[in-house]
């Protein structure tokens, strides 16, 4: 990993985790998402940004967990083939394209679930066929090879993409003035028990 890349992770990981958390402690978490995420289009890229990121770092423990030959995980081959997972990520992107050509959850007839399913679903098979995206441009096996982190580039370019429609938001926004308020209230209480 380029080592900007892992300072920057190291240093916004927690900042994000400190909003995130101060949110939930005060109890403002949920109102702050009923009013600016729930059942509109920004909660369908939240949750497909969201299960892209989870996706993405569960295949990437998985096979850091099947090359080293812990628990019970293995590659999955049949007739003696290995079928990557890139082939799963495309079959649910074919899955979703076809139920939003069918208007299946696109918030349309009042389904909201589905909306949800839905773009989970778009977020998983993103995350499954990017993170093997050298497999397509070199058409073979690179993974574990320096050709291979041009996928970690792709997961990289397209979750950016796919975030920006949420993280830079007005719900960043108002967890991030909920946070600085919680702060300034701690500081006053401080001052104020001098």
């Amino acid at each position: 990993m380029h080592p900007f890349i892992k300072w920057t992770l190291v240093v916004l990981t927690p900042f994000a985790l400190w909003i995130v958390l101060s949110a939930v402690r005060s109890g403002h978490l949920r109102p702050l998402y009923e009013q600016h995420v729930r059942q509109t289009r920004r909660e369908r890229i939240f949750l497909s940004s969201l299960s892209f990121f989870l996706g993405f770092a569960a295949v990437r423990l998985l096979t850091h967990a099947i090359r080293n030959g812990l628990g019970p995980f293995h590659d999955l081959s049949v007739h003696g083939r290995h079928i990557h997972h890139l082939v799963w990520g495309i079959l649910l992107l074919l899955l979703v394209g076809y139920s939003w050509l069918l208007q299946v959850g696109t918030g349309q007839g009042g389904y909201t679930w589905l909306g949800r399913l839905t773009a989970i679903l778009y977020g998983l098979g993103a995350a499954l066929t990017l993170d093997e995206y050298a497999l397509w441009l070199n058409l073979r096996d690179v993974y574990w090879e320096r050709e291979g982190r041009a996928s970690i580039h792709a997961v990289i370019f397209f979750g950016g993409l796919l975030s920006v429609g949420i993280w830079g938001g007005p719900f960043l926004r108002a967890l991030t003035r909920d946070a600085v308020r919680l702060l300034r209230g701690r500081a006053r209480a401080v001052t104020a028990g001098r």
